[in-house]
């Protein structure tokens, strides 16, 4: 969409109005029989962070609010952009003004209509440093007029750049014009929030009882750390195109005991333990499954004024990252079509175009040797051995990734790694808050563009919790806003990046797992993995 101009972005969006409504009336194949019970269960690992559009900040989360909620934009099994409670929208020449038309048969699940104004309300939430969301960067980021003086205090929220034109049209204004920004508008921060349903119950209100919502579904079941059920909205626009009737996600901790659930019939899908693929494959070809995800799996070093002394050195770090065997975590430990990761950024990104960097040119023995030169000249050796904790969210996959790391630290470098587990959220709230050494990091991608990575590096970002700063990154981040060519400038980011090694990049994902054949229309093509439970079906056996 980059060069296109307005009247062509608007006249796209009216045509995939059209083939989007005729998706969805027919995303179930001619001659397919559909079970009489339309349940789908799904397995989760930990319990979500929340399930209010501006406050969740975790893929489980995320995709929750997705199926109660809907946002201006959707995507459908390609990845490509729909129409939610936006019929379409034009961008002005300059592409600093977007203009959505809403469509009015759009109603709350207590049958009011949803409204412009309740998509104002939300965004101003998200950026108000009261509700202080997780989330409230991405405001910042979409480039949103007045955002970053509202974060910081210095404006009112009823400064950002939105208005209601009237109830069905929204204005957003923007500071630079983003190519990407209407995939912006298919993240959960920007959906519509219900202003008098908050203000009755507060903090209470996405308790089921109290919760309203414009999505295809509604909450109507969370028992904390053990199951969420969401059931269909009868008022939701789409309904009658909507064919599953209730969704529920089981936390369900243990991979393998989540599997043998699976097996048992009780789950429709689950994710595969690490090192299980190939076997399952074997044994259950249909159901065992792998495809490109747009996610990194990574471990953060703390170089804020809390972390060790000892990751202020850029040797150190170095040292450590060169150390990783990665076809070691991909083939002996994961073996499910990880890719391993010599970059931040996913190859999988759309347009994005990986750099040679020199350690993608080195074998793993010439990586060790670096390695240990490194280690040395930082003045650790087996007479003062390096030593440090490192955390990581409580998951077999992920225990199974840090012991392998500590290994291969101990028996090439003499590094003594503490290993930590911990709870997610708690988790969360203690790598945030800087309280670790090395941490665990992963970041599954908020809209296809390579910047939904690399500015989690930016020094202002919000999930930048080892306090990496680069003033050059900073600078190449702000261009790429405004660039034609965008490869260029990430290409330097992730030089400096492979130099300054403020992260130790480690795989990146793949989506792994037992799919039943009963369940159709798993949008494995999306490599976002948006995936939205009113477009999947259930099979009769």
């Amino acid at each position: 969409m980059k060069h296109m101009t307005h009247l062509a972005v608007a006249t796209l969006l009216s045509t995939t109005m059209l083939t989007g409504a005729a998706i969805a009336a027919s995303h179930v194949p001619e001659g397919v029989t559909l079970a009489d019970d339309q349940t789908f269960t799904y397995r989760v690992l930990d319990e979500h962070s929340s399930v209010d559009p501006q406050v969740v900040e975790d893929v489980t989360g995320a995709e929750i609010v997705r199926d109660l909620f809907e946002g201006l934009m959707n995507q459908n099994e390609d990845g490509k952009l729909v129409p939610g409670v936006a019929t379409g929208f034009e961008a002005s020449e300059d592409k600093m003004t977007y203009t959505f038309t809403l469509r009015e048969d759009a109603k709350w699940s207590n049958g009011d209509p949803v409204t412009a104004g309740d998509f104002v309300y939300a965004w101003r939430r998200a950026a108000d440093p009261a509700l202080a969301s997780p989330y409230q960067w991405f405001i910042e980021l979409m480039s949103l007029e007045n955002a970053g003086e509202i974060i910081a205090g210095e404006m009112e929220p009823s400064e950002l750049g939105v208005t209601a034109v009237d109830d069905y049209t929204l204005e957003v204004r923007l500071t630079s014009p983003l190519p990407y920004f209407p995939q912006m508008t298919t993240h959960a921060t920007t959906f519509p929030a219900p202003q008098s349903v908050i203000e009755e119950h507060g903090d209470e209100w996405t308790k089921p009882e109290n919760i309203v919502s414009n999505g295809a579904y509604v909450l109507t079941e969370h028992l904390p750390n053990e199951r969420s059920t969401r059931e269909r909205n009868e008022m939701y626009w789409d309904n009658e195109n909507t064919i599953i009737d209730k969704v529920v996600a089981l936390v369900i901790n243990d991979e393998n005991v989540a599997l043998t659930r699976y097996l048992a019939g009780e789950l429709d899908r689950t994710d595969i333990p690490a090192g299980q693929y190939p076997q399952l494959k074997e044994e259950y070809p249909e159901e065992a499954t792998s495809f490109p995800r747009l996610c990194n799996y990574y471990y953060t070093f703390n170089v804020s004024d809390s972390g060790p002394e000892a990751f202020q050195d850029v040797n150190v770090r170095r040292a450590l990252a060169m150390a990783v065997d990665r076809n070691i975590i991909t083939e002996k430990v994961m073996q499910g079509g990880q890719p391993p990761a010599y970059t931040f950024t996913p190859a999988a990104v759309a347009g994005f175009e990986p750099p040679t960097l020199p350690w993608t040119e080195m074998s793993q023995a010439e990586r060790d040797q670096m390695a240990k030169d490194l280690l040395a000249e930082a003045g650790y050796g087996p007479d003062n051995p390096l030593e440090f904790e490192m955390v990581y969210n409580t998951s077999e996959a992920h225990e199974k990734v840090a012991v392998a790391l500590s290994q291969l630290w101990k028996s090439k470098l003499g590094v003594q790694a503490t290993l930590a587990n911990m709870e997610w959220k708690v988790f969360l709230e203690e790598r945030g808050n800087q309280n670790f050494e090395l941490a665990r990091g992963a970041w599954c991608g908020d809209y296809n563009e390579a910047s939904t990575f690399l500015d989690l590096l930016d020094s202002d970002s919000g999930y930048n919790d080892g306090k990496f700063s680069n003033e050059r990154v900073d600078e190449l981040l702000e261009q790429a806003k405004t660039s034609d060519d965008t490869t260029p400038l990430y290409t330097e980011v992730e030089e400096i990046l492979y130099e300054e090694m403020p992260v130790i990049p480690i795989y990146h994902y793949a989506g792994v797992y037992m799919l039943d054949t009963d369940l159709g229309n798993w949008p494995v093509d999306n490599v976002e993995q948006n995936w939205y439970s009113k477009n999947l079906y259930k099979i009769a056996e």
